[in-house]
């Protein structure tokens, strides 16, 4: 029964590599892949949008961000963990005398691991915590606005590591978000300073974040295509990169409060580990959506889909938090997203002309990684 049903889900694999490879495509795939992709950004909304307010909310009751975010990495490392024992195909190989990993479950050698995903995971860790912090001072609004200036940190860097050609249009982005943010932020009612510094700096680390975390995932010998694997990777390197700057900010404050460390009602305290805990699983299916969106189409789609997301923020911050924006503002911000829509139109029409190999489709990313191996040797024999 399990090699029957291991070798449908080859077939199936193989038939989805086929179509990723076959040129001529019917309406009806392409209608399907569509959906596939819609389906994968609204997913990414929920997430996204949802832990936004999310943060918000508890950080009005919880002021220590920067712990919040440490468990959060715990509960993702933690599902993630459960989710690569949930896959087929895996467990301890004990062929030799030491212990190692079936290709299912990819686990990298530390020197892999520290030159290539310990800087992707130290960026990561410090925009998120970083962003998390502000919201302590900073309404949901001129968060969101200050966070989409992240695009000139990742058009930034994309010319640094060369992934992107430099072209005299970009100085027209650069302007027009600029300009956007500069707008948004003056003389705005809810304005605040160091809140602002903290959402600034976490888009500039944004900006190496999603840079490093696209070239991550194209290195094929690492074997972390699949996000399950990635963000189980991430985490530990993210942990121990943020752990410094709790343990100097709120190592203190944190062992002196009532509401964790010097608790008075376990009840209150359990409820507060819920909620804590409702955070990390947030935190998880927003990392799983966005890499999978990234994995499945590109950074570009994801650049798209943040520019209707942000507007969607926006409203929901008027109507839900009570965030006060004037005309200025709503012009700083359509200012911003035309340049952010400029900037994804030039990355589209740059990646016009010779196309790189295709990602593979969705049922051979979440395929454990032989099978997808298997999958994709079988299938030109079938054409």
């Amino acid at each position: 029964m399990g090699s029957r049903g291991a070798g449908a889900a080859a077939a199936a694999a193989a038939a989805a590599a086929e179509r990723v490879r076959g040129g001529g495509v019917g309406l009806p795939f392409l209608l399907l892949r569509g959906s596939g992709v819609a389906g994968l950004v609204l997913l990414y909304y929920g997430f996204s949008i949802g832990i936004t307010f999310y943060n918000k909310w508890l950080l009005k009751s919880f002021s220590f961000p920067l712990f919040m975010t440490l468990l959060h990495l715990l509960v993702i490392f933690l599902l993630s963990g459960l989710a690569r024992r949930g896959r087929g195909g895996k467990g301890l190989s004990s062929s030799s005398s030491s212990a190692s990993w079936r290709p299912g479950r990819p686990l990298l050698p530390w020197g892999a691991y520290l030159r290539q995903v310990a800087p992707t995971a130290l960026s990561t860790a410090l925009d998120v915590g970083l962003s998390n912090w502000s919201f302590l001072y900073v309404t949901v609004s001129l968060y969101t606005m200050t966070k989409s200036s992240a695009v000139l940190f990742i058009l930034f860097f994309s010319l640094v590591f060369k992934l992107e050609e430099p072209r005299a249009a970009q100085v027209l982005v650069v302007v027009l978000i600029a300009a956007g943010l500069f707008l948004f932020t003056y003389k705005a009612v809810q304005f605040d300073g160091e809140g602002f510094a903290l959402v600034l700096g976490a888009s500039f680390l944004g900006g190496i974040r999603w840079t490093l975390t696209q070239i991550l995932l194209q290195k094929d010998e690492l074997g972390l295509q699949n996000p399950i694997d990635t963000m189980f990777h991430l985490q530990p390197a993210m942990f121990l990169g943020l752990f410094p700057l709790f343990a100097v900010i709120e190592g203190l404050p944190l062992s002196t409060s009532e509401k964790l460390v010097r608790f008075h009602e376990a009840g209150l305290l359990m409820s507060l580990l819920a909620k804590l805990a409702l955070g990390g699983i947030l935190a998880f299916g927003l990392g799983f959506s966005e890499f999978l969106l990234v994995s499945k189409t590109s950074s570009l789609a994801l650049s798209i889909s943040g520019i209707f997301k942000e507007v969607c923020t926006l409203l929901l911050a008027t109507h839900l938090m009570g965030d006060h924006l004037s005309l200025l503002n709503w012009l700083g911000f359509i200012v911003c997203l035309l340049g952010i829509t400029l900037h994804v139109a030039l990355r589209a029409k740059g990646q016009k002309g010779p196309k790189p190999p295709k990602e593979p489709d969705l049922e051979l990313l979440l395929l454990p990684h032989q099978d997808r191996e298997e999958a994709l040797a079988e299938a030109p024999l079938q054409r």
